[in-house]
């Protein structure tokens, strides 16, 4: 690759933050070795190269952004271009993890290209997270957990809301405070089916 390609890519694909770092994380403080994990939103794939390397579990990206499917694979991540959850088996994953775009933005001033994707959680913030909160529990095997990651600026209270709407509990995980937001990993748990 030259190096107008990997500008390329750093400029069309989100870069590690202290948000990612959090995500990876609690994340291996999670998962298992023998999990199977979906890392939604993989950007450059740094949380599921963590978490594969952190805990051996096998770990699976997926982006609806091709320059960060391209990232991921560099990193030796297996990933599937894809948006959420939607080209994956029901039942299929023990963790999910996502760390969404979470960014409030207003509608007239978004760049719409590939960075605006990666950090514009429209209006609310949670533009993103409503959707994959109606799909996830789709992929999740029967005793399957979500780690998500949730930003003071789109609400977590809000976020742990809608969570509840579709039939998950919340646990916060783990805070970490900023000058201008609060960062919480929350592990969403689905109902379990009665015997």
């Amino acid at each position: 690759m030259d190096l107008a390609d990997r500008r390329d890519l750093e400029r069309d694909v989100y870069q590690p933050a202290e948000d990612s770092a959090l995500l990876a994380e609690v994340a291996t403080s999670v998962v298992g070795a023998d999990d199977l994990v979906l890392d939604v939103g993989t950007g450059s794939g740094f949380v599921a190269e963590r978490i594969a390397e952190e805990t051996g579990a096998a770990v699976v990206g997926s982006d609806l952004n091709p320059h960060a499917c391209r990232r991921a694979y560099e990193r030796d991540v297996p990933v599937v271009r894809g948006d959420l959850t939607e080209p994956f088996a029901a039942g299929a994953f023990d963790v999910v993890t996502f760390n969404p775009p979470y960014l409030p933005t207003d509608a007239e001033t978004e760049w719409d290209d590939w960075m605006e994707v990666a950090l514009s959680g429209g209006e609310t913030g949670r533009a993103v997270v409503d959707p994959f909160l109606r799909s996830v529990r789709r992929v999740l095997a029967p005793d399957g957990v979500v780690l998500l990651l949730v930003s003071s600026l789109s609400g977590v209270d809000e976020v742990v809301e809608l969570a509840g709407e579709e039939g998950f509990g919340a646990v916060a995980l783990r805070d970490e405070s900023f000058p201008f937001e609060t960062l919480t990993v929350l592990k969403l748990i689905p109902p379990q089916e009665s015997p």
